[in-house]
């Protein structure tokens, strides 16, 4: 019986061989390794991943695609929201492993997945995802272009990403209205110790109002915390490289 997609589950399958071959050549599967895909829905990935690793964990919400990947003896499925997940526990069971997670991620949710992910990358080797292109684009961007943002701000100080493959709506059933890529994202091995909660609400002001000066929202924030040191504020929020906000926010008590 053919699964009609969800659209509260943004549901868009992925059909086109070529592209799930090229996806599967980028993500480089070996026999052993931890690895979990995230909405796997009709296991256009899946298939393949699991024949060269031997064992898969996938996370599945939809009840009745759920059902069908527990007939495949070889998958490890856990039925549940991908937010609920704790992935350092997943991570845990196969240790000294570390994780390795990839998906077509549902686009409606894919920035929570992502903040979501950024909690358990100590344990994750990498990351592969389709996602919507425009939303990649923000991932990768340098600093003082359109596309450099918040998003950028946060992941970059704890991944390296690069954009992989570029996806057309013509690869998926239902298509979306949208070009899709395929990043991948490898955590720093080291990387700079911050208070995260802290660098978020930083990062979350100062591109609050990010086509005024930061003298406006990130001064204000500043101020409030007695910041007595160094900081140009004569500057817009994409203008700041990434490793300023992390020395800004090592520096704000």
């Amino acid at each position: 019986m053919k699964h009609i997609a969800r659209k509260r589950f943004g549901q868009h399958f992925l059909t086109d061989q070529g592209v799930i071959e090229a996806i599967v050549s980028a993500i480089d599967p070996k026999a052993g390794q931890a690895m979990v895909e995230i909405g796997p829905g009709l296991a256009a990935l899946t298939q393949p991943l699991v024949e060269r690793l031997g064992r898969l964990t996938v996370i599945e919400l939809d009840r009745d695609l759920a059902l069908r990947l527990r007939t495949h003896p070889q998958l490890d499925v856990v039925e549940s929201d991908v937010l609920k997940v704790d992935f350092a526990a997943l991570a845990q069971a196969h240790a000294p492993q570390k994780l390795r997670v990839v998906g077509n991620l549902p686009y409606n949710i894919s920035t929570p997945i992502l903040f979501h992910l950024l909690d358990s990358a100590a344990v994750i080797e990498d990351q592969h995802f389709m996602l919507q292109k425009e939303v990649i684009d923000r991932m990768v961007a340098k600093p003082s272009t359109s596309d450099y943002s918040r998003l950028s701000v946060m992941l970059q100080w704890r991944y390296a990403m690069d954009n992989v493959l570029f996806v057309p709506p013509q690869s998926f059933d239902p298509p979306p209205r949208v070009d899709s890529a395929v990043v991948r994202m490898v955590p720093h091995p080291e990387p700079a110790p911050l208070d995260v909660k802290l660098y978020s609400e930083l990062v979350q002001v100062a591109f609050s109002q990010r086509r005024k000066l930061l003298r406006h929202s990130l001064g204000r924030w500043l101020e409030a915390r007695d910041f007595t040191g160094q900081f140009d504020l004569q500057r817009r929020a994409e203008e700041v490289p990434v490793s300023e906000y992390i020395a800004l926010s090592q520096a704000v008590t």
